[in-house]
């Protein structure tokens, strides 16, 4: 009980001769320097407040209008026309008391000479907001730049001359539009024109029209309500319908997972990985809390991103409800919870508002190591209740842990800054069977053993025996470019920042006083084992069903491709809908995920990937049509597939807007057979791509080893495939593919297979003309260089 002693700053003993104090002055100065902490936190809070709300001027701004206010008034000039002195009139009568007439004046210039400022502050504001509203850059071709984006690149630049804050940009961000419903269903009558037959394609043209005739109007007027008075009219719908109101299990079916780099481990000490794991999580939380942090931007541009997902990464859970869950953010606790072999541990990583050197971690780590103690009755798989249906752990959570021991180590599990896991296995790339062995490591990091991760927390990080490491994201707070942001730092400064001695220990000084690691108590009773079993076995069953695939692709990657002048991205989905033909026999509703973060609280947007351009294509190869009408083919199709991305960043995506219209119908009690049937479509094909090298901390062809893996996601349908794919340096794509051992029409290493063999296959296609390279589109990969250029 090390930790109880150091809590008490003095004890008191009676004697004949009065009371003695006995003051214990390293309590007293631990509790001042905690407190000096915590005030600095304070004072800093308050200067980024003031900092960002005057965005794009600057606090010293106001000295200089100020100043040169009164220097006017000094060369006998009123430049307020007379409103210093109707300011003057209205001043309190204590102030014409107790202030000369002098005074007064001065005392009115200032007043005037702030509500100037802030005018001033506000007519800046507007027009950034104004420029950043504008969009057309983006459509534009490379080489093509109108008078128009010129003079919007040179004003953007100016107003964004200044260092931003994180937060900096959020107020100035436009809102997200309402598209027209005319538009939005005439393309989404395009999409699905390559997945119907023409009976089909007559149905459901007939069904959109009744719905643009008779209801649609009618929700669309309460949507544009919504969007005059909401931020987003739809991230809080998004968050609610599609995470937080799922009763179905989040492992597998929301989750997602990130890993460590795929060649590298850059220690085999699981305890010195984890020291250096949390002390680098530590410091971006720190960043974030100072808002140190750039905000994240368009790649090679000067244009912001939304960063508001970044609020809710620390100090996160999500808790279960019967209807709907609730997520929950805490101010900054200075402890993580640590599960080993059964047991829940709390760890300090703060003494006396220090943060921990990453040896000292690293020592506590161990402790918990070697620390031999068993779990106590139940705890082992308490964990399981987080990886089951939503409805029994709201049940339990409220009948068993809302009081007591549990309530209370319950309380520093959700409360915590983020939740690790020290696995007794071993993973990553090794051995006779290293694509096999990455498959096992996907699957660890995506479900464990169902019951040693804490599904609920906005992130668990898990540390492998052999100095691995990965990390188990929930979905509902935030998408995968803010969670790879984090990880994409941590995995730098891990490395290249901290580093390790050479005989793989964590660097820094270790105090060997500090308190252990304190075990959580539990009093669990058999009925919470028994949900526990029960949730454990649903974890179970759709955990065995996860079929995972992870395979480098090393035949080419972005840097042979962008010499044919077409984009990466456009290149990888083209590929994939010829393996979805290959594998399956036609074409399916196909996801992209893309961001809407240009507007504020902006998060995502589904790019249809299957377009009448990109089927046509596909069976033109497939078909054994000539090479030159596939490549005249395949530049249609690029061109059509980077002109949906980019719609779809711009607010004018299908997706969003039908669910919104759809949950407006809800609200109504009305039915509308055409949204109904429109948002019970499936998914077959759910792909996304992984940003990589967002914050740039290291160069990738200088440490060609240090490459990340990316992370994927289970299958969004049971008869469909899951895949994420991450372009890394100029030679390297790796792909995640997940389905269902339960589908016997799917099978994850036979789409891999197809997948590969599709890249090779369009490759050829492309390269066997050399002229096609000036032929072929202008793209989203075209995009950045001319950003690159403007910007």
């Amino acid at each position: 009980m090390a930790e109880a002693h150091q809590a008490v700053a003095f004890q008191f003993t009676i004697t004949p001769e009065g009371i003695d104090l006995q003051l214990s002055y390293q309590a007293l100065n631990q509790i001042y320097l905690s407190g000096l902490r915590s005030w600095k936190k304070r004072v800093s809070r308050i200067r980024n407040r003031v900092i960002k709300g005057v965005y794009p001027a600057s606090p010293s701004s106001w000295l200089f209008v100020v100043i040169a206010i009164l220097a006017t008034m000094y060369m006998r000039s009123d430049p307020s026309m007379g409103l210093i002195a109707k300011i003057q009139q209205h001043l309190p009568l204590s102030l014409h008391v107790s202030l000369s007439a002098q005074g007064q004046t001065m005392l009115s210039a200032l007043v005037f000479s702030t509500l100037l400022w802030l005018s001033l502050i506000l007519a800046l504001r507007f027009c950034l907001k104004l420029l950043l509203s504008y969009h057309q850059w983006m459509f534009e071709q490379h080489g093509r730049v109108s008078n128009t984006t010129k003079i919007w690149v040179t004003l953007l630049r100016l107003l964004s001359s200044r260092k931003p804050l994180l937060y900096s940009y959020q107020t100035s961000l436009p809102h997200l539009p309402v598209p027209a419903i005319k538009d939005t269903l005439s393309r989404h009558l395009e999409s699905v024109r390559p997945l119907l037959t023409d009976p089909e394609f007559e149905r459901m043209t007939e069904l959109t029209n009744k719905f643009e005739s008779n209801l649609g109007n009618r929700l669309q007027r309460y949507l544009k309500l919504k969007a005059l008075w909401a931020t987003n009219y739809v991230s809080d719908w998004w968050e609610e319908y599609v995470y937080l109101r799922s009763r179905s299990p989040i492992m597998v079916n929301s989750n997602y997972y990130g890993m460590d780099f795929l060649y590298v481990t850059p220690t085999p000490l699981q305890a010195a990985r984890a020291g250096n794991t949390i002390t680098a999580l530590l410091l971006y939380r720190r960043k974030l809390n100072r808002e140190e942090l750039k905000p994240s931007r368009v790649p090679g541009t000067v244009i912001p991103l939304c960063a508001a997902q970044c609020e809710r990464m620390f100090n996160t859970t999500r808790t279960p409800g019967e209807e709907t869950d609730v997520l929950q953010h805490w101010l900054d606790s200075e402890f993580v919870t640590v599960y080993h072999k059964g047991r829940f541990f709390r760890l300090w990583v703060y003494r006396a508002g220090r943060l921990l050197s990453p040896r000292e971690i690293e020592y506590q780590v161990q402790r918990i190591l070697d620390d031999t103690s068993p779990p106590q009755p139940g705890e082992e798989k308490l964990g399981a209740l987080t990886a089951g249906e939503r409805i029994p752990w709201s049940q339990t959570r409220k009948k068993h842990f809302s009081s007591g021991v549990n309530k209370r180590s319950l309380d520093v599990i959700e409360r915590a800054a983020f939740f690790v896991t020290l696995d007794d296995e071993e993973q990553g790339m090794r051995g006779d069977d290293p694509e096999g062995n990455l498959d096992r490591y996907a699957k660890s990091l995506l479900h464990g053993k169902c019951y040693d991760r804490w599904f609920d927390k906005s992130f668990s990080i898990v540390i492998y025996k052999n100095g691995k490491n990965g990390l188990n994201a929930e979905h509902s707070w935030a998408d995968a470019p803010t969670v790879a942001h984090l990880w994409e730092f941590t995995l730098a400064t891990d490395a290249f920042q901290l580093g390790y001695t050479e005989d793989g220990h964590c660097k820094g000084e270790v105090d060997r006083s500090l308190p252990h690691p304190q075990r959580l108590l539990w009093d669990i009773s058999s009925e919470v084992q028994t949900q526990a079993e029960s949730s454990l076995a649903v974890a179970r069953t759709l955990a065995d069903d996860v079929d995972c695939h992870v395979f480098p692709f090393r035949e080419f990657g972005k840097g042979r491709i962008k010499k044919l002048r077409v984009s990466p991205d456009a290149f990888i989905q083209i590929s994939l809908q010829l393996a979805y033909f290959r594998d399956r026999g036609g074409f399916c509703l196909t996801y992209e995920a893309s961001m809407t973060r240009l507007f504020r609280e902006g998060r995502t947007e589904t790019v249809r990937s299957c377009s009448n351009e990109s089927s046509a294509f596909v069976k033109a190869l497939d078909g054994g049509e000539a090479e030159e009408q596939c490549r005249h083919l395949f530049q249609l199709a690029s061109e059509k597939h980077q002109n949906l991305y980019r719609m779809a960043m711009t607010g004018a995506g299908i997706d969003r807007h039908l669910f919104c219209l759809y949950v407006v119908s809800k609200y109504l009690g009305v039915e509308s057979p055409f949204l109904k049937e429109v948002l019970s479509e499936p998914w077959r094909l759910s792909t996304s791509q992984t940003p990589v090298q967002q914050m740039e901390l290291f160069d990738i062809k200088n440490h060609p080893d240090f490459i990340s893996l990316g992370g994927g996601f289970g299958p969004v349908a049971d008869d469909g495939y899951g895949v994420s794919y991450i372009i890394v340096g100029e030679e390297l794509i790796n792909f995640h593919v997940s389905s269902k051992h339960s589908c016997s029409e799917t099978d994850s290493h036979r789409f891999g297979a197809a997948i590969r063999q599709a890249l090779q296959d369009i490759m050829v296609v492309l390269t066997v003309d050399p002229k096609s390279s000036s032929s072929s589109s202008s793209s989203k990969g075209s995009v950045k260089p001319q950003a690159k250029k403007l910007l």
